[in-house]
Formats: structure tokens, C-alpha cells, sequence
């Protein structure tokens, strides 16, 4: 968050002083972190401004039926996502797609045994991060998105070539592990998949609502 603040991509600001005292001139956050850090006489720091974002941003998360999984109740996954479950595990998907967001954490090539857009049907051939670092190892690279609510948010990969999920289950462990999944697997896999979607909050779509006079002022 700190390093974000102070990116020229987002905020332009040269450092972390700047950033805070282009911030400390909108008069309405300064109440707002009195009363949420009231033991600090100057509660207005970068370390407070990334705690305020992660509040916020954890109002966004969507508990599945997967989290009551883990919190240990069993039955919160039908026994065709449990299936699903242990064959995503012993396929090795989890080698990317891991942690709290089942994924996102990382880079990885698309297309570790065959070239990706033989799969995909992709039209145009994206060569991934290396068209922005330069560098050669990040031919065909991509970030590893989060399986969180993937049920939702079909067409699939970064082209959106790919229909559906069960294609492109069968995709990705095809050209990444050289595994070709039985029908019955991959609805196994597509049934634990389905447990990753969570229920929105009731005020989900609510704009948050900044403090008065909250426009950054020109330089």
C-alpha cells in the first residue's frame, strides 16, 4: 500500500511526504483518523492509511461455502466438490492456485507444455508481461488470478477465448500439467470450483462515501 501511495501510476507524487500532505489538505479525512486511531497524536501515516484500505477492502469479501469448509464444517461441500476438491489438489493445481484467494499471488508462463493458444483458440497471441518488463523469462508470463467467485466471471483467461469453466479446467491442465481430465473429473473439479462463490453483502454495490471536500487539490 505504501509503495503504491507513493507509484507516479497512481497518486504522481514523488514520496510519501508528498502524498501525506497532499492528503492533509482535505479537511475531512483528518476527523476520520482521530476518531480511528485516537491514542495517535498524528494519525494521518502511510501505516494508517493501509490499515483504513484493508478495512475497507475486507468489507468486499464474500465468505463461500469453501471458508465454512475449512472452519471445519465438512458438510459444507457436497460430496462432488469434495471429490472436486482432492482431485484439484492431487492434479497439482494448487501449486499456483493457492493461499486465502485460491490464486493471485504470483506469476507463472501460460503454457508450460504446449503453446496456450492451441489450446485456447485465442485469435491474437498476447506474450503475457514481457511486452511491459523487457524481459525475456516473462515470455508469455501472467498473473495467476484468484478462483474466487470463478464461477461467475466467465468467458476465461486474459483473451476471454475460453466459454466456459469446465473447458477451461480441461485447458489449463492440459497445457499446464499434461493432464487430460476424465468428464467425470472435471465436474468434480467444476462442482469445488462452484464452492468458491460467495454471497454479496446486502450493500455490495454501495458507493463509499468519501469525506466532505474530498478532491485532491492541484499542485
Amino acid at each position: 500500500m505504501i509503495k503504491a501511495m507513493t507509484s507516479p501510476i497512481t497518486f504522481g507524487q514523488p514520496d510519501e511526504k508528498a502524498v501525506l500532505d497532499r492528503l492533509g489538505q482535505i479537511p475531512g479525512y483528518a476527523p476520520h483518523f482521530k476518531a480511528a486511531f485516537p491514542e495517535e497524536a498524528d494519525p494521518m501515516t502511510a501505516q494508517n492509511m493501509a490499515k483504513a484500505v484493508g478495512a475497507y477492502e475486507r468489507t468486499l469479501v464474500t465468505p463461500s461455502p469453501f471458508d465454512a469448509y475449512l472452519a471445519g464444517n465438512v458438510e459444507a461441500l457436497s460430496p462432488m466438490a469434495r471429490a472436486g476438491l482432492a482431485k484439484f489438489i492431487d492434479t497439482g493445481c494448487v501449486a499456483c492456485h493457492e493461499g486465502a484467494g485460491v490464486g493471485g499471488a504470483m506469476y507463472r508462463k501460460f503454457g508450460v507444455l504446449e503453446d496456450y493458444w492451441n489450446a485456447t483458440g485465442s485469435q491474437t497471441i498476447d506474450k503475457g508481461r514481457v511486452d511491459v518488463t523487457k524481459n525475456p523469462d516473462d515470455l508469455y508470463v501472467f498473473r495467476v488470478p484468484s478462483l474466487r467467485n470463478v464461477a461467475m466471471t466467465a468467458p476465461y483467461f486474459h483473451d476471454g477465448s475460453v466459454p466456459t469453466l469446465p473447458e477451461a479446467v480441461k485447458v489449463m491442465a492440459r497445457v499446464q500439467l499434461g493432464v487430460v481430465l476424465s468428464e467425470a473429473d472435471t465436474r468434480d473439479i467444476v462442482a469445488f470450483l462452484a464452492s468458491l462463490t460467495g454471497e454479496p453483502r446486502a450493500n455490495f454495490t454501495a458507493l463509499p462515501m468519501l469525506p466532505e471536500g474530498a478532491v485532491i487539490p492541484a499542485k
